[in-house]
């Protein structure tokens, strides 16, 4: 047998043959698999196995799923054609619910910048007071906003300010986080750079910190408006304005044509605003040129713009500014019913209501996995075999993005009746948007060079793909799937409000019967889940980075 050579000796296989009792088996055996990746292993394998049992436990199977779309198919038909029947009313509204959603960002980064600072570990004054906010962020992105909306409506009455608070809280869960991150991220270059100089704490973090978390705050901001438009869709079901309330109006009186109508609406202004946001990331975020003074009129530009639209809300929705502060006693004496939680009143109802929730989580995550894999990938510019298919990918996202996931599960409750099948179906649908874009962004980000090896000898599309593609984008198709989980976790607990099944129902009906303490029990059994799902994420990322 010949010497080994130098790769060979490095990798300690021979590529040529491999001693087994004497003989050559022609091939090098390959490394055994670390714990962590067995450990991987059983998790995925586990999560198929959970899925399944899921979905048998909520009575979701093929037979419901081809009656539940003919169901679907026969309501659509009596949708069927959309009108409007006061365009004037539903324009106002329509203003006022892009007015709630971009004053809500607008207030939640006023709250999450002082609050980044604190839970950053490389500007936190202590590690206390990190971890407690860090609690406090993670907190807030547990709470559904339509929770925060109902105890606001409570507190202040209906309106539109319940539900721009509602947002604003709710949207610091994603805004803190992201803004934290950013400013660990920063090069601490700079801010040695000013401290040498002798400045105060205040002048060090303006001047060394701030410049460089600026690009990723506002994108941060732009994504958020996106969403939060979106979210404000459906406030006005619980009374807190907007365009909400004159579906839900539609939807109670089945009058189903004029319910389509609004339907239309909403996805027309979601798209749009999308599209003018990924305009507005593109400006604002393009790499300065300093021999051009267009970047410093375009960012003077928009924050002018952004200032104006701000005061023109507030003056729009009627909201006086001293409201945001005199309200909070009210909203704390709200909050403080709430305490100390109650667990036991419910009894296992509660308990099985919360299994129930995780059931619809784990089968909407399911769903979406299995349908947003080919349809991301086919979204993606780099591996769509054609222009054409691309951009009906691209635009099918969109489109199903558009629609708010408590929106499809009132039109599906409609359909297929009350319970967690048209909740798990609902999610599912919605969870095709949001993880399908994430799939094909991840796979347009991934370097071009195995691609176009694999072709150099002759490699197919679906060699490329599989050899390729898939292997580089794995680590990030996983973690979107794993931060969708915790997403349809939370949203599957609002689904309730209308019939759609989980621990929503017990949720909303311990609020319109004034059972704080219930309220309180359930949302900390929320919080508790989300966070175990949240550092399980962790970990697996972990373990595949």
């Amino acid at each position: 047998m010949s010497a080994p050579t130098t790769r060979e000796r490095r990798d300690g296989h021979n590529t040529g043959a491999h001693n087994t009792g004497g003989h050559s088996t022609g091939g090098r055996l390959p490394p055994p698999p670390t714990p962590q990746q067995r450990a991987l292993r059983w998790i995925a394998g586990g999560s198929v196995l959970l899925a399944l049992v899921a979905a048998s436990s909520i009575g979701l199977d093929l037979p419901t799923l081809i009656a539940g779309g003919e169901d679907v198919a026969s309501l659509v038909e009596r949708m069927l054609p959309p009108r409007v029947d006061d365009p004037a009313r539903i324009a106002a509204l329509t203003l006022d619910t892009v007015l709630m959603a971009f004053l809500g960002t607008v207030l939640a980064t006023f709250l999450s910048v002082p609050l980044a600072f604190l839970a950053a570990r490389t500007t936190t004054p202590h590690p206390a007071v990190a971890t407690v906010a860090r609690g406090l962020i993670t907190f807030c992105r547990a709470v559904p906003d339509l929770v925060f909306a109902v105890l606001f409506v409570r507190a202040l009455g209906l309106g539109v300010l319940p539900g721009v608070l509602a947002l604003a809280l709710h949207s610091v869960g994603m805004l803190g986080k992201l803004f934290a991150d950013a400013i660990e991220d920063a090069d601490p270059g700079p801010r040695e750079a000013v401290r040498s100089v002798g400045v105060g704490p205040l002048r060090e973090l303006l001047n060394g910190v701030v410049p460089q978390v600026v690009p990723a705050w506002v994108s941060a901001f732009v994504y958020r408006v996106d969403i939060n438009l979106r979210t404000s869709v459906v406030l006005g079901f619980v009374g807190a304005g907007g365009i909400g309330f004159a579906l839900q109006d539609a939807l109670r009186g089945l009058v189903y044509p004029k319910a389509l109508g609004i339907v239309a609406i909403i996805l027309v202004v979601v798209a749009a605003m999308e599209l003018l946001s990924m305009a507005v990331r593109r400006a604002l975020l393009a790499p300065r040129n300093p021999r051009f003074e267009r970047d410093r009129v375009v960012r003077f530009l928009s924050g002018g713009a952004a200032l104006a639209l701000t005061v023109f809300a507030f003056v729009r929705l009627g909201i006086d500014p001293l409201a945001l502060v005199t309200s909070v006693p009210d909203l704390l004496a709200v909050a403080g019913r709430t305490f100390p939680p109650d667990l036991t009143s419910l009894g296992p109802v509660l308990w099985e209501a919360l299994l129930q929730t995780l059931a619809i989580g784990l089968v909407a995550t399911a769903i979406g996995v299995v349908l947003s894999l080919p349809l991301g990938l086919l979204a993606a510019r780099n591996v769509a075999p054609h222009p054409v298919v691309h951009a009906a990918a691209r635009t099918t996202v969109l489109v199903v993005r558009a629609v708010p996931e408590l929106v499809l599960a009132v039109i599906l409750v409609a359909a297929v009746g009350l319970g967690p099948v048209a909740g798990a179906i609902a999610l599912g649908i919605g969870s095709i948007g949001f993880l399908g874009k994430l799939v094909a962004d991840a796979v347009e980000e991934i370097p071009a060079g195995p691609a176009e090896a694999v072709r150099s000898v002759g490699g197919g599309w679906w060699k490329v793909l599989f050899a390729a593609v898939l292997p580089q984008s794995l680590p990030s198709v996983v973690g979107s799937t794993l931060y969708l989980l915790d997403v349809n976790i939370r949203t599957s607990t609002i689904l309730g409000i209308v019939g759609a099944g989980g621990v929503g129902f017990l949720l909303f009906e311990a609020v319109r019967t004034l059972r704080f303490e219930v309220v309180g029990g359930i949302v900390l059994l929320v919080f508790v889940v989300v966070l175990l799902i949240e550092r399980l994420s962790g970990w697996i990322r972990a373990q595949l980075t």
